[in-house]
């Protein structure tokens, strides 16, 4: 610290992304941070020896700095290396949130969920990240939320407990070796991790993103602090801030509860950074006030901002506010000490450049294994037929079945948003997996025969001698605010392949698989004409680990993380509340 400059310290304190990190900027402002984020990289089939190559060329930049310090490279590995061609895509969140391993335990799989985060880590490292935005450990109290997905449960202790993924992103904390809320890094082939979105995220009012969460101090602690407790245990390295307001006050802008509680109360001593563009966010309209905005935010405790296209501006306002006496220079020492502390505990210091002798770890086949194991784990059986004649497991041996619907054969549906693409893909030609269609193909006997149709017409299901149909349907990609939803129904043509496969003239027993980042709405009518219902989350990559337990290989044990609304007028709703009238509680899942 004694040793840099003001202007050394600022480029710490600024995140760029890739597509502006141009040599002479990382050298000029001595940037701290790098980011990749709706850049061709991502979606041109790029290698993991590519992505070495780019990561390198900046860090390259970084080192060619007076003092030589390397920069963070970081990417949205919000569920796997999701934007890495060819890598293993995890279930979201949401899915993992109602993974067990028995139907004898009401505890969620917290050694599944380290394994999932040390498999995120290894990816990431053999293409050069050793920073991921993840985990969200966001506790979303209404599904209309579009970002509802990404988290793990509405019920705050689950959360809290599925923090374990950190610990399999950055190491298991030795709790001789180290002190309560520094940084915890195993080694130096693990990755930086980041609790987000800080605080309060989930709890918007109506679920609106971005928008104002109203309560009293007691229930922010108890809902949406407790997490954060969890991760700081964890030997988290970065905690985000989100675009939200707690109360009336925007988060970026909110010193009691940045510098008051996440530092000084829960003694957090990594990095603390904003979310894209955050800043400009504090004012409306967006940008309004920049000067301000950057006074507002270091004040209130923001070491990183992600900044992440106008360097200069960030850069010089940033310089000017300090020179001014605006922003006293013990904030920016504070900021700057955390930053390095991060980079010191993780040993980029000794190994700041990424090679690429690792690279056969992206999407290996003991990855999809693992990815194939969270999808069985997280898929909920919601109802297995009429009375006491289950439906499934489904023979694999039968003459003729019918597969139908938009998600059966799309990978891109099948993974959400956040997954190549920051709104995910439509269609199977961006990535490589396996389709839900594939898996049943892969799974039956040779002799059986497997129709599909993406829309099927009631007269394909009637006149046909089907043993038995499996509709897939669900929600588009979604992301963020585009996911907002006020009335949760599924899409017209979901509906549609429901009605003609299940309808009253059919001959074959229907199944729905609902692939979908949270629970949607379901008339009483439509699931009575349904003889078996599965909720299969955002599954990712692994279709076969759906038919892993619709063909009985393994049984059912997931158990819903949220509660599954009757209408949207109870929204929002969750376990414990008052008056609490669901379609299918919390925790609930049939086992098979």
């Amino acid at each position: 610290m004694g040793r840099m400059t003001l202007a050394e310290k600022v480029g710490q304190m600024t995140q760029i992304d890739r597509v502006v990190a141009t040599h002479d900027v990382m050298k000029k402002y001595f940037i701290g941070k790098s980011i990749r984020r709706n850049d061709p990289m991502k979606v041109n089939n790029a290698s993991a020896a590519r992505w070495v190559t780019t990561v390198n060329k900046i860090q390259e930049a970084a080192l060619s700095t007076r003092l030589g310090i390397p920069m963070l490279f970081g990417v949205d590995a919000v569920h796997g290396h999701s934007y890495m061609y060819r890598s293993t895509i995890f279930p979201h969140n949401i899915g993992l949130g109602a993974t067990s391993s028995s139907m004898d335990d009401d505890s969620r799989d917290v050694d599944l969920i380290k394994r999932i985060g040390a498999a995120t880590a290894a990816e990431c490292t053999a293409t050069g990240v050793r920073y991921v935005f993840s985990p969200t450990i966001a506790v979303c109290r209404d599904p209309r939320w579009g970002r509802c997905y990404e988290s793990f449960s509405e019920d705050p202790e689950l959360v809290k407990n599925m923090t374990a993924i950190i610990s399999g992103l950055q190491g298991q904390v030795v709790p001789s070796n180290s002190r309560k809320g520094v940084p915890f890094f195993a080694n130096d082939k693990k990755v930086a991790a980041c609790a987000k979105h800080y605080v309060g995220d989930g709890g918007t009012n109506k679920g609106i993103n971005e928008n104002d969460t109203v309560l009293p101090w007691s229930e922010l602690v108890r809902i949406h602090m407790l997490p954060y407790v969890g991760a700081i245990e964890k030997g988290v390295a970065t905690v985000m801030v989100s675009y939200s307001s707690v109360n009336g006050t925007k988060m970026h802008a909110n010193r009691d509860l940045i510098t008051g509680y996440l530092k000084n109360k829960l003694k957090f001593r990594g990095f603390v950074i904003s979310d894209m563009m955050g800043i400009d966010k504090i004012t409306t309209p967006i940008g309004d006030n920049y000067t301000y905005s950057i006074e507002a935010g270091i004040g209130a405790g923001i070491d990183m901002v992600m900044v992440p296209y106008n360097t200069t501006s960030f850069v010089n306002g940033l310089t000017r506010l300090v020179n001014e006496g605006f922003i006293p220079m013990s904030r920016v020492d504070d900021a700057v000490s955390r930053i390095l502390r991060v980079k010191f505990a993780m040993g980029l210091f000794e190994a700041p450049l990424a090679d690429s002798t690792s690279r056969n770890k992206v999407g290996n086949n003991e990855h999809r294994r693992l990815a194939r194991e969270a999808v069985r784990k997280s898929l909920v059986l919601l109802k297995n037929g009429h009375d006491s004649s289950p439906v499934l497991p489904l023979p694999k041996k039968a003459p003729l079945i019918l597969v139908a619907g938009s998600h059966a054969n799309n990978l891109g549906f099948q993974c959400g948003g956040w997954s190549m693409r920051w709104q995910g893909f439509n269609g199977s030609n961006v990535t490589s997996g396996t389709t839900i269609l594939e898996a049943v193909r892969r799974t039956v006997d040779p002799t059986t025969q497997v129709v599909f149709s993406q829309q099927p017409d009631q007269e394909l299901a009637t006149l046909n001698n089907f043993s038995h149909a499996i509709v897939v349907v669900g929600e588009p990609p979604y992301a963020e605010s585009k996911g907002q939803s006020s009335n949760l129904t599924l899409p017209a043509d979901g509906l549609a392949a429901i009605e003609s496969v299940c309808g009253r003239k059919r001959r074959s027993k229907c199944v729905v698989v609902l692939v979908t980042g949270r629970p949607v709405a379901i008339e009483p009518e439509l699931l009575a004409r349904i003889d078996a219902l599965v909720a299969a989350w955002l599954p990712g990559t692994e279709g076969r680990g759906v038919t892993d337990v619709l063909f009985g290989d393994h049984g059912f044990t997931g158990k819903l993380p949220r509660t599954w609304f009757r209408s949207v007028d109870q929204l929002p709703m969750n376990v414990g509340d008052e008056v609490y009238d669901p379609l299918f509680p919390f925790g609930f899942g049939l086992a098979t």
